[in-house]
């Protein structure tokens, strides 16, 4: 037993606990605190009979409101000091409704920078749930999680902490469901768990240690004091028929046979503009601040109140004249009722009260006690306006706090039962589920003077009001009823789409199985997009039409081409997995633990599909895999942006794309995702790319910057799931569409992306150990980017007389790319470039382009589209103007061949 309590104590006690211990066997084992913070009732519950009493939370037990709030704070103060001040602040806590709501706010108090959000029954109409999960053991088992601000659940990263509050850790069930829900949505690195007790047993223990591993995440643990509850068997049933036998024999309180109305003092509380009412919607430090000023205000309101109608006494012991003002006999004062008594919390006896002497029609003003009394999931604000009053008052009254509750629990009117009477009355908030019993315990024959009701708006009903109603069942047990109501937040609407679009996925769209890829694309397959090469050029080039605007003819390769493409895989098979490996365990190590894959479709779809088939391979991940459209001039699709923020976390976004060239891309996404956050999108985007191969040297993580065949640069759609390039339309894509993109179904028999995909995974085994070292090397190295590339595409363009950056293509990706999609004028090729270039000749070939051979070229090859394009630059057979051509000669205008 505590020092305070053997100093406070002035009577021999009674634990709380010992009626239903006696009669069930339920025993609480651990420290000497256990029963000073908790005692025993019974409910009729299926799922758990007893019900733990806390003497601190403010919810059963009127107390002592500086206790209560005291009890959460210094909580607070320990997860502060266990995180340090900075990841303090970072943080965001959250609590339980309806029992932890103000406990879970009183820690955030604690942590003092922390913002504060709470689980919720109440559905809220236009405010859209950010989440939910099931509590197993209560009576009403959702929560709801209505945030306005989404952001607050992803906390500022996966390196930011979530702080989750609960009055009691019984199981572990209701943390567990919480954890799994929010994690899959905004996975992070660490979350502590607050509680006063933690009442687990070793398994219950063994299931969170196991499950943080699971998730790998860190969870630490913040109690007040730990211990067990110990269940003999067959305790439930027994339970259970103890309550029905009390039931029976006590009836429960009920109102007058013929109720009258309640007087009720309404107090103007001049809450403060702005400031929830909770945490609800979330509550900031900038709101904890307007409260903390307007406190002290509320309070001398209510303290005016209070004197107004006061009942006075003839003596000292509350007789006289005006007793009859005094429902409550002074007998029944000095006899304390309070169950909080001799719990170790607040022991002072009423006969210790002091009195103030004030004349007033020569009478006397006695000391008073008066309940602050809150309503259900609203815990926060009665209890911060009863610690402002409490401080108040000082010694001329006692002020305590509790609140009413949704949770049916047996009164025994016994010393040894935490629950000694209880109020029922009519839930009065109109409640989603239905109308319903709802009930304020230890209120009855407790001696309170005065009670406050705080409400909020919501609640401030008919029902309230009416005579079987809470301020009537209040009136019949006290002298003074008071009236104070919170405005109800109501959040700021956010304008969104009514529903985003959905990905697509396999076989409907696209050849690749439907947990490979999920397509962030609309589906204009029926739509004719495509227009002849020397049309799309010419429109492009002469700025009638951007590129995304049509498709080219899908180039059909000749059999010697397949066969170059098929001679080049198994060649290049295991370099491609080396590459796979080597930049998915590095974005693995640095952007783990389960990064989101968010291809740039097309070409790095294929890319991202390996890569997530690596981390399950090597690590059991089962990372989620998106495509999304990005376009050159026009910025990356803000719809799937918005989607994937709805979906995942933004910070866990990775960015895949198959190689980069001189990185026009890396700076195309970086300012797309910069310009979507100015306009208001989701934040927390890294536009950084990862890539299979960087020769340009524009990005930090790459498997290699070797310039060298990557077999799916060889084809378009045949390789890439038979999915088109990108369309972005004005008369095809909305606002809130998606960017376009079409299914070849008519190419499946030419089909070999699944036969791409299986010929490199096949080959994971073979270069884990190179894939180890690789990964070591690299990210124990220098890879800031060196823009490289960009400098040699800029000399080239100057030398060229091109004086365009977007018409040279460097490296082997970009300028098959030229080949099968544009009207190539020339390749440049290193000299002595081996295999990795036979396709690029052979396609040269065809289309009767001139590869020139050149020294000391950074790239493998590069490709130079036709700088001054005109329709009759090509013939009919597809051609490009021979190379003897006057742009060749000195870049004048291109004559007709």
């Amino acid at each position: 037993m505590s020092e305070r309590a053997t100093r406070e104590e002035t009577v021999n006690v009674v634990w709380s606990g010992n009626w239903v211990a006696e009669r069930l066997g339920v025993a609480l084992e651990g420290g000497d605190e256990l029963g000073d913070l908790l005692g025993l009732a019974l409910r009729r519950n299926p799922k758990r009979a007893h019900l733990l009493v806390s003497n601190v939370l403010g919810k059963h037990v009127p107390q002592l409101p500086s206790v209560v709030h005291g009890a959460g704070y210094e909580l607070g103060e320990r997860v502060r000091a266990l995180l340090g001040p900075q990841e303090a602040r970072r943080a965001v806590v959250l609590g339980y409704a309806e029992t932890a709501t103000g406990l879970g706010h009183a820690v955030a108090d604690g942590l003092r920078d922390a913002p504060y959000l709470h689980s919720t029954r109440r559905p809220v109409a236009g405010v859209a749930p950010a989440g939910g999960f099931e509590e197993s053991h209560s009576h009403a088992t959702s929560h709801l999680l209505l945030p306005e601000d989404r952001d607050l659940l992803a906390g500022g990263g996966p390196a930011s902490t979530l702080v989750l509050v609960d009055d009691e850790f019984s199981t572990g069930n209701t943390v567990l469901n919480t954890v799994r829900a929010l994690h899959a949505l905004h996975p992070r690195e660490r979350y502590v768990i607050v509680a006063l007790v933690d009442m687990r047993s070793p398994a219950d223990r063994d299931r969170l240690t196991a499950f943080a591993a699971e998730i790998g995440a860190r969870v630490d643990l913040v109690t007040r004091a730990a211990g067990t509850v110990a269940l003999p068997d067959g305790v439930l049933e027994r339970g259970q028929a103890l309550v029905t036998e009390q039931e029976a024999r006590v009836p429960a309180s009920a109102p007058p046979s013929v109720p009258v109305p309640a007087h009720v003092t309404r107090v103007a509380l001049d809450w403060p503009a702005g400031v929830p009412d909770g945490g609800r919607h979330g509550f900031t430090p900038d709101h904890r601040a307007a409260l903390e000023a307007a406190l002290p205000a509320m309070a001398e309101r209510i303290a005016t109140a209070l004197d107004a109608g006061a009942p006075y006494r003839g003596d000292d012991h509350g007789q006289g004249a005006d007793g009859d003002r005094d429902r409550i006999p002074a007998a029944e004062h000095d006899r304390d009722r309070s169950p909080a008594r001799g719990q170790g919390q607040d022991r002072v006896g009423h006969q210790d009260r002091v009195r103030n002497q004030d004349q007033d029609q020569g009478r006397v003003r006695a000391p008073r006690r008066v309940l602050v009394l809150g309503f259900e999931e609203l815990m926060y604000a009665p209890l911060r306006l009863g610690t402002a009053l409490e401080e108040l008052l000082g010694a001329r009254a006692e002020v305590r706090y509790s609140t009413t509750t949704r949770s049916p629990v047996l009164a025994v009117d016994d010393p040894g039962y935490a629950i000694r009477t209880r109020l029922v009355f009519p839930a009065h908030d109109d409640p989603a589920d239905g109308p319903g019993d709802r009930y304020a315990y230890n209120v009855a024959g407790a001696g309170f003077d005065a009670v406050v009701a705080v409400v909020d708006s919501t609640a401030d009903t008919p029902a309230l009001h009416a005579p079987d109603g809470l301020l009537a069942r209040l009136a019949e047990h006290t002298g003074q009823v008071l009236l104070g109501v919170v405005p109800s937040y109501t959040p700021t609407p956010v304008q969104e789409p009514a529903v985003l679009p959905e990905p697509l996925r396999g076989p409907d769209f696209s050849s690749y199985a439907p947990d490979e890829v999920g397509w962030l694309l609309q589906d204009l397959s029926d739509t004719e997009l495509e227009a002849p090469t020397e049309e799309r050029e010419e429109a492009i080039q002469s700025g009638g039409a951007h590129y995304a605007e049509s498709l080219p003819v899908e180039y059909q390769p000749s059999p010697a081409y397949q066969a170059l493409f098929t001679a080049a895989l198994e060649t290049s098979a295991a370099r491609i997995a080396r590459a796979v490996g080597t930049v998915t365990e590095t974005v693995l190590a640095e952007r783990g633990p389960r990064p989101v894959l968010v291809s740039l479709a097309r070409a790095g779809t294929p890319v991202g599909v390996l890569m997530r088939r690596w981390a399950r391979h090597r690590h059991g991940l089962d990372l989620p895999h998106y495509a999304i459209s990005i376009v050159r001039g026009r910025g990356i699709d803000a719809t799937a942006l918005r989607w994937l923020a709805a979906h995942h976390d933004p910070a866990d976004v990775v960015f895949v794309d198959g190689w980069t060239g001189k990185g026009a891309i890396t700076r195309e996404l970086a300012a797309a995702v910069e310009a979507f956050e100015a306009s208001g999108g989701p934040a927390g985007f890294d536009p950084e790319i990862a890539v299979l191969a960087d020769p340009g040297g524009c990005v930090r993580t790459y498997g290699t910057r070797d310039d060298f065949l990557i077999p799916s640069a060889c084809l378009n759609s045949t390789v890439s799931g038979l999915i088109s390039r990108t369309v972005l339309r004005a008369d095809l894509v909305g606002p809130d569409d998606f960017h376009g993109g079409k299914f070849y179904r008519e190419l499946a028999a030419s089909d070999v992306s699944n036969h791409f995909l299986d010929t490199v995974a096949a080959r994971f085994d073979d270069v884990a150990a190179e894939v180890d070292d690789a990964t070591k090397e690299l990210l124990a190295a220098d890879r800031a980017p060196t823009w490289e590339g960009w400098a040699t595409v800029e000399r080239i363009s100057e030398e060229y007389g091109i004086h365009d950056v977007n018409l040279v293509k460097p490296g082997v990706g970009e300028t098959t790319r030229v080949l099968l999609r544009r009207v190539p004028w020339k390749i440049l090729a290193q000299r002595g470039a081996g295999p990795d270039l036979e396709h690029i000749r052979l396609l040269a070939e065809q289309r009767g382009v001139p590869v020139e051979e050149v020294d000391d070229l950074l790239y493998s090859c590069v490709g130079l589209i036709h700088p001054r394009f005109t329709r009759g630059a090509t013939g009919a057979d597809g051609r490009a103007v021979a190379a003897g051509s006057p742009v060749a000669d000195g870049g004048e205008a291109v004559r007709e061949a």
